[in-house]
């Protein structure tokens, strides 16, 4: 049987405030919505585990009270699948990942094989205690091995296998949360919204800088996963204030 856990954020969300000059909240007008959160400002994502820790599914909709999950989705065909067990995590190896992707070095990955294959996880995890009702985002080792993933493949978000919930299961790694007993795994709401406007700005530089086309059309498919609407005029400001290489 799947555990099955909800998303949401870690409390209401008010009206957008008022522009100010602090930095925090003046980013507010800038083109970003929230256009999957209930009047009330919470969102909710059904999640499923599989007792090997495979995610299963993800549910963007699911109402308060009468959230279910629905039938798993398989993972896509031909993708990579990257298997980590206890001793990768535990030593902060990343070589699995790397020996399943062949992703050695960073700075040399072309991105479009993957877009076309996608990665998932498969996550084997002897836990020291069989009795251990936590879920596998709730162990710091585990989730210390994302970190480190994430922190040598930030892009990585954006080739996820997205139809079988990779995107929602890396995130529960990665953004701070906490479980609650009627709610399940409960998102810093903040937090999350960082997160996803971190990774829009490095996928949409990243696949620009590799002739992807439309890269701002897969940043947002990416945070639309995630429950955020991003207006294209994000990237005009990008696009008008350019890095220096």
């Amino acid at each position: 049987m799947a555990t099955t856990i909800r998303f949401k954020p870690l409390f209401p969300l008010s009206p957008l405030p008022k522009q100010t000059n602090s930095p925090l909240t003046s980013w507010h007008s800038l083109p970003v919505s929230r256009p999957f959160f209930h009047q009330r400002g919470f969102v909710a994502v059904s999640v499923a585990f599989n007792p090997q820790g495979n995610f299963d599914d993800v549910s963007l909709f699911a109402d308060d009270d009468e959230s279910k999950v629905e039938p798993p989705m398989p993972p896509s065909e031909g993708r990579f699948n990257v298997v980590i067990d206890n001793d990768a995590v535990s030593s902060l190896d990343l070589s699995p990942f790397q020996a399943a992707t062949g992703m050695k070095n960073p700075l040399s990955v072309k991105p479009q094989e993957f877009l076309e294959r996608s990665i998932g996880f498969t996550i084997n995890y002897t836990r020291p205690d069989p009795r251990d009702p936590r879920e596998l985002s709730e162990y710091p080792d585990i989730r210390l091995w994302f970190v480190r993933l994430d922190a040598a493949y930030p892009w990585l978000p954006v080739l996820l296998d997205w139809r079988a919930g990779e995107l929602a299961r890396y995130a529960a790694m990665l953004v701070p949360h906490q479980m609650n007993m009627k709610m399940g795994v409960v998102f810093n709401p903040e937090a999350l919204e960082l997160f996803v406007m971190n990774k829009v700005f490095i996928v949409y530089s990243w696949l620009k800088h590799h002739n992807i086309p439309k890269p701002e059309s897969k940043a947002n498919d990416m945070a639309r996963m995630l429950g955020f609407g991003i207006g294209y005029e994000l990237y005009d400001l990008v696009e008008n204030h350019p890095l220096q290489e």
